[in-house]
């Protein structure tokens, strides 16, 4: 069982993530979040903390929400569940629908330091039940 570290969004696209407390999880991704409702496979970001700190060992800065992932999570390897596992997380359930994702062109921590985690060990779920989600909110696999 793993645990949410941050929740993190944003009111555009393309751009780091600020976190906050809280946030309501709807069908469509998370209420307030620039991503909210455009992507019917990839409606919530998420990226496990020892990810982002293969990149801190390579001496970049980095804070939740710097991979643009709405969730920021510990104890758990996301890369490694089958799409259509199913999670609960705070009140909500979501499944994995992607595994990975390309990088965009002109990603700002490739360049820096010439790779990046998100593409290989991010994933995408979908909201199949709201909700609310706190920051240290347990992952339970269903």
């Amino acid at each position: 069982m793993g645990k949410v570290v941050s929740i993190n969004i944003s009111d555009k696209t393309g751009v780091i993530k600020l976190p906050v407390e809280q946030a309501e999880f709807v069908e469509g991704g998370i209420r307030g979040d620039a991503h909210c409702g455009l992507d019917e496979i990839r409606q919530v970001s998420w990226l496990a903390d020892e990810s982002v700190d293969k990149m801190r060992a390579r001496g970049v800065k980095l804070s939740a929400g710097a991979f643009a992932e709405n969730i920021t999570t510990q104890g758990i390897e996301l890369k490694t569940l089958p799409i259509s596992t199913k999670l609960k997380i705070g009140e909500t359930i979501q499944e994995v629908t992607q595994i990975g994702k390309e990088c965009h062109h002109g990603c700002a921590i490739k360049q820096q330091t010439g790779t990046c985690v998100m593409p290989t060990e991010g994933i995408f779920t979908r909201v199949i039940q709201g909700g609310t989600v706190k920051a240290g909110d347990p992952i339970e696999l269903l």
